[in-house]
């Protein structure tokens, strides 16, 4: 949440919620969510998707998925992901953020130009709880 207090736009790819409802709902029936977490999970999500621009299908957004599936191994979402940053940037990603913390998409996304946020040093930075 660090990152949204000191960035507050958000742009996302118009699937990314029902990407979100699923991993929600894997999480639970893997009993690493019980219900009221995915609920509560859906309700974060929910107020979140009030503040953020959605990028929504259109043929740009599939001709940029279908160019970087033939440039990085990515599952189709995550092309769906870097595409739809690629259409809001319209093509221009040097220097442009990029907020991920998947390392294949992050890897696509950085050798397009995107500048990853969180910074790779500190995804690798050790937690107060890895000290113990």
């Amino acid at each position: 949440m660090q990152i949204l207090a000191e960035d507050s736009l958000m742009i996302v790819w118009w699937g990314s919620v029902v990407e979100c409802w699923s991993a929600f709902a894997r999480l639970r029936r893997e009993d690493l969510f019980d219900t009221r977490d995915e609920e509560q999970a859906r309700a974060i999500l929910a107020r979140l998707a009030t503040a953020w621009t959605e990028v929504l299908p259109s043929q740009v957004l599939r001709d940029h998925t279908a160019r970087t599936l033939q440039l990085h191994p990515l599952r189709a979402a995550d092309a769906l992901q870097l595409a739809a940053a690629l259409v809001w940037v319209q093509g221009q990603p040097m220097g442009q953020p990029f907020v991920c913390l998947d390392h294949r998409l992050r890897a696509a996304a950085q050798r397009e130009g995107f500048l990853l946020i969180p910074s790779p040093e500190a995804l690798q930075a050790p937690t107060p709880s890895q000290h113990f």
